[in-house]
């Protein structure tokens, strides 16, 4: 698969790495043509640099690694070259005081997809810290880490869930784009917990058994 990289911060250097061992062709573009090239260096293998555009021209899937505020004004810039092509956010809107910024508003993706009309948005990788996506492979406790995936075109969709697989994990499906913003308030919410509570956000959710209530793991004893 050839994948663009707007972006040459962390979350790119950790997916595209991942990437490029699957064997995909990854081009990364910024603004900067240096640290683009430093950072195709480090990665190795396939990885090329260029200019955001040229990023972009040449993909099936492009990544936004971009800061939230930045990601609408590069691809809107963008939108021709991202004509018909998988745009894949992992963004979070999350600003002082762990406030979530598009309280009210479209979700971050949902601006994304606003920029860029006739790209297919996909929103995933944005509920964990960078380092975890540097993990080979990101697995707990013998579990691969799951990936909500939100997204409405299913050839988009499909092309981001193989790049999940790739990292190592699993990708859950998460809904349409609509729900994108549940995404990113799940996320403001974590960070919340784990950076000024000190807590195990992993464990405010019950098993997977329990989820629906005692009465109901009764009712199929039932049966």
């Amino acid at each position: 698969m050839r994948i663009g990289v707007l972006g040459t911060g962390n979350m790119a250097d950790a997916l595209a790495t991942h990437w490029v061992r699957a064997g995909h062709e990854v081009v990364i573009g910024g603004r900067d043509a240096h640290k683009a090239q430093r950072l195709a260096t480090r990665i190795g293998g396939s990885a090329k640099s260029a200019g955001l555009r040229a990023a972009a021209d040449t993909a099936e899937v492009v990544l936004a690694a971009l800061p939230f505020g930045a990601g609408a004004e590069v691809v809107r810039g963008l939108h021709t070259a991202l004509e018909g092509k998988a745009l894949l956010d992992c963004s979070n809107p999350v600003g002082p005081g762990f406030r979530l910024l598009t309280e009210g508003g479209p979700s971050a993706a949902q601006q994304l997809a606003a920029a860029a009309p006739g790209a297919h948005v996909v929103k995933a990788f944005n509920l964990c810290h960078e380092d975890v996506w540097r993990m080979r492979p990101p697995v707990f406790d013998g579990r691969p880490l799951a990936v909500p995936v939100c997204g409405d075109d299913e050839t988009a969709l499909a092309h981001v869930r193989e790049l999940v697989r790739d990292v190592g994990c699993e990708a859950v499906s998460g809904g349409g784009l609509e729900r994108a913003g549940l995404l990113e308030a799940t996320a403001v919410l974590f960070i919340a917990l784990w950076v000024a509570e000190g807590a195990d956000a992993q464990a405010i959710a019950p098993p997977l058994a329990y989820a629906a209530g005692p009465g109901h793991l009764e009712a199929k004893g039932d049966l």
